[in-house]
């Protein structure tokens, strides 16, 4: 997938300035797709320039102008046109962490353990920050509500997803650890030895 479906998708919520559009990734889809600001900037300028969004400058005062970004026609057929292409592969998952995990039995006990755990705390922490993003989407009205009444559905079923990847992360660590110090204990100085 391109970086520029992304960004089509994140201007369906609306015209954006590349700030708020790096500042809305990392809120509203980083829990499936990552982009510095440098790249959100680039990638504009290519849409720009191929007719896919349009730009309009704001004038500001004591501070620089800032220029708005929004899907053209010629981008909402684009984002249509993506939509209807089929899927890519399914995920392929290169994680290291799995890598160490995997060597667990001869390798450095401490340090595996260590990036388990700050894996479970790093998940632990996005979840909260999605829950929170669920809650403002929700704004007080329950699940059926939102999905019968909402204009676009679609950030809350991505949302969805990021959710239960990171409470899948944060269940596969903990009882990852969980199994880590029962077999250090049972192997005992031996275990520590290695670690």
């Amino acid at each position: 997938m391109a970086l520029r479906n992304a960004v089509m998708a994140a201007l369906l919520e609306g015209e954006a300035s590349g700030y708020d559009l790096a500042k809305g990734f990392a809120a509203s889809v980083a829990n499936f797709w990552m982009a510095t600001p440098q790249q959100i900037y680039r990638e504009l300028e290519r849409m720009a320039a191929e007719g896919l969004v349009a730009a309009r400058v704001v004038e500001q005062e004591r501070r620089p102008n800032k220029r708005l970004f929004a899907l053209t026609d010629a981008g909402r057929e684009a984002v249509r046109a993506y939509t209807a292409e089929p899927a890519s592969k399914p995920m392929a998952i290169r994680d290291e962490l799995m890598v160490k995990v995997q060597c667990v039995d001869v390798g450095d006990l401490d340090a595996v353990r260590a990036g388990v755990t700050e894996r479970v705390e790093r998940a632990a922490a996005k979840l909260a920050r999605f829950e929170r993003a669920r809650e403002r989407l929700l704004a007080g009205r329950t699940e059926e509500e939102f999905l019968a009444a909402a204009d676009r559905v679609g950030p809350y079923l991505t949302l969805q997803g990021g959710l239960a990847l990171e409470r899948a992360n944060v269940e596969w660590g903990t009882r990852v650890l969980r199994i880590l110090e029962t077999r250090a204990e049972a192997l005992g100085p031996a275990s520590a030895a290695r670690a």
